[in-house]
């Protein structure tokens, strides 16, 4: 029986379930120390973090984190100097966890919307989803591109079959609430 590999989503929105604005950077409204330090507990205790091409390239990773690069430029699954790059048209994920992750772990998946889709689809184990409540953005990248049609992700992780583990506040102010959604709730 293959190790057990865990998929963990984590974004941060605005009540217009945006997660960048139209230049595609994180705005300040949705900057939060408690977030951030929640985030970072939860990036340390994955085996590997998936992200897409511009993510990857805006944000260093001091940590050394293992990355794999979620991009259209990747052959299929390839080793670079920087972190491992997958083209998920040409390379099925069953092949990628086979391969970064034998001994099975945990994949935490901070984005963006294209990366959050594609792993929709594959199937998150958990979400922890982030809410700055009162923020907006506007125009910008929402967090599932379904958003933009006037879903609200709650009900995008509820149709792929996570239902609400655990709501608290992270930070009185705002307030910023977490909410986590579990496929084994």
């Amino acid at each position: 029986m293959p190790a057990p590999v865990l998929i963990e989503g984590h974004a941060i929105v605005s009540d217009d379930d945006r997660i960048a604005d139209a230049e595609g950077r994180m705005p300040r409204v949705l900057m939060n120390d408690a977030d951030w330090r929640h985030f970072q507990m939860r990036l340390d205790a994955a085996t590997i973090t998936a992200l897409g091409r511009k993510g990857h390239e805006a944000h260093a990773n001091p940590k050394g984190r293992t990355r794999l690069v979620v991009s259209s430029s990747a052959a299929g699954l390839e080793r670079r100097a920087d972190a491992w790059w997958w083209n998920p048209a040409a390379v099925p994920w069953s092949d990628v966890a086979r391969r970064l992750l034998p001994e099975g772990g945990r994949v935490a998946v901070p984005g963006g919307t294209d990366v959050f889709d594609l792993f929709l689809g594959i199937g998150y184990d958990e979400f922890h989803l982030t809410r700055v409540i009162g923020a907006e953005v506007g125009p910008g990248a929402p967090v599932f591109r379904a958003c933009d049609d006037g879903i609200a992700p709650e009900a995008l992780l509820e149709k792929a079959g996570l239902r609400l583990a655990d709501q608290r506040v992270l930070d009185p102010v705002g307030p910023v609430i977490l909410s986590v959604w579990s496929r084994s709730v």
